[in-house]
């Protein structure tokens, strides 16, 4: 294992017209005297790329174009759920970002990315020219099998974090002792593999404490899931016969769900949920479609600088984009955003772009509050794509006593600080 102070330093570590009244422009000039990158998505991708372009490039005009005022991380957000912490611990806002970086933060709905004109298009008419864009467009769901849009309110997925997350809690703290919780884990690829399985373990560690004849049902779409045998033996080291697993081979496959009913149809029965917990299949978020950046579900990019191959000038990172063997997470997409910042920089400046640029993924997951485990991996982007580099990150070792556990918990909350920071702060 290699120590985690260490890991996350892998990588490379105004406006001329006001925007203020941003809803009267309706289109914006280049600057004559600078570049202009405009990011659009500003969260663990497009916060930090639109970070990591004014430090490696002060004097790029960055617009960053966020529709929210305040973001709330998927990571952590299993430990609001669960009861550890308040949704204020995972909010951020984007005040530093202005403030300290000089970027332009507009907090509008962006319509098109129009690669035909160089522009954003945004919800209300305006638009505005970039020489290079960034986008970040995160996930949207694929509704099926009777799960459609407005099911959230009665089966929340709490796979985009917020409102949903504190459903989901909500819903947790109302149902009865001795009530079953149950989840629907989706098919790869989805945005955080081992997020629905940290999720199952903290609701396991609520239930334990406040309601202990509860049982948690996990249906998974797939046959094996992410850390698996590390998740697997914290389940029984804590929970006992709480937490039941079926694969889709064995009892796991759903075929219809009644969101209302909370009902579900697998090949051999019909389960009913007391909570339930169903987080659909998943795919590049609508903007991407919309801007003609996908291709089937995803985001073609060259892996080296992110650049779509669909829509020169605009480069697609974080969960969107098809940057396998890299999994779907915030630190894929932070790292992504680093080295698409990075790239942008060489190219704006006629400058040969580093090759072969590394990047890094390192996942923590919490299987009790004092009970952590992780894994870690080293990538370098070649011309048939992102390769693992041999020997580089790590696996928490099975079998590990209680107080290496504990330190790995510890590391996960230094980890989540230092990332937010990294990309707010």
């Amino acid at each position: 294992m290699m120590n985690r102070r260490h890991f996350n330093k892998i990588l490379v570590g105004s406006v001329a017209l006001s925007f203020a009244a941003c809803s009267s422009i309706t289109s914006v000039s280049l600057p004559k005297d600078k570049k202009r990158v405009v990011v659009v998505g500003g969260g663990f991708g497009g916060a930090t790329a639109a970070k990591y372009l004014k430090k490696f490039s002060p004097e790029t005009e960055v617009i960053l174009i966020e529709q929210n005022k305040e973001y709330y991380t998927c990571p952590f957000s299993n430990t609001v759920i669960a009861g550890i912490n308040d949704i204020d611990y995972i909010k951020h806002d984007y005040k530093t970002l202005e403030s300290k970086y000089k970027i332009k933060v507009i907090h509008e709905k962006v319509k098109k990315v129009d690669g035909a004109t160089n522009s954003v298009i945004l919800a209300n008419g305006d638009v505005i020219p970039y020489h290079r864009a960034i986008v970040s467009p995160g996930i949207d769901f694929k509704y099926e099998k009777g799960y459609v849009e407005g099911s959230e309110q009665f089966a929340p997925h709490a796979y985009k974090a917020g409102a949903q997350t504190t459903l989901l809690r909500e819903q947790l703290e109302g149902m009865q002792d001795g009530g079953t919780f149950v989840m629907v884990a989706p098919a790869n690829p989805f945005r955080c593999p081992p997020g629905p399985y940290e999720r199952v373990s903290l609701v396991a560690h609520y239930l334990k404490t406040h309601k202990p004849n509860s049982k948690i049902i996990i249906l998974d779409q797939k046959n094996k899931f992410s850390k698996q045998g590390l998740f697997q033996e914290g389940w029984e080291n804590l929970y006992r016969d709480m937490i039941e697993w079926r694969s889709a081979e064995f009892g796991g496959k759903v075929l219809s769900v009644d969101p209302e009913k909370l009902e579900l149809t697998t090949e051999d029965e019909v389960v009913k949920a007391d909570v339930l917990n169903y987080i659909p299949a998943q795919k590049a978020g609508k903007l991407a479609f919309d801007s003609g950046l996908t291709e089937g579900d995803w985001c073609p990019v060259n892996t080296k600088t992110f650049e779509s191959r669909l829509v020169k000038n605009v480069h697609v990172i974080g969960d969107a984009s098809i940057a396998t063997k890299m999994p779907k997470s915030g630190f894929s997409a932070s790292s992504q955003g680093k080295i698409a910042a990075l790239q942008i920089t060489r190219l704006l400046n006629d400058k040969p772009v580093v090759n072969p640029p590394k990047l890094a993924n390192t996942c923590y997951s919490l299987i009790a509050p004092n009970y952590g485990i992780t894994v870690a991996a080293v990538y370098e982007a070649h011309e048939d794509g992102i390769r693992t580099v041999p020997k580089a990150g790590g696996l928490s070792p099975m079998g590990a006593d209680p107080s290496f556990r504990a330190l790995e918990a510890e590391y996960a909350v230094g980890w989540y600080q230092n990332q937010t920071a990294d990309m707010f702060k």
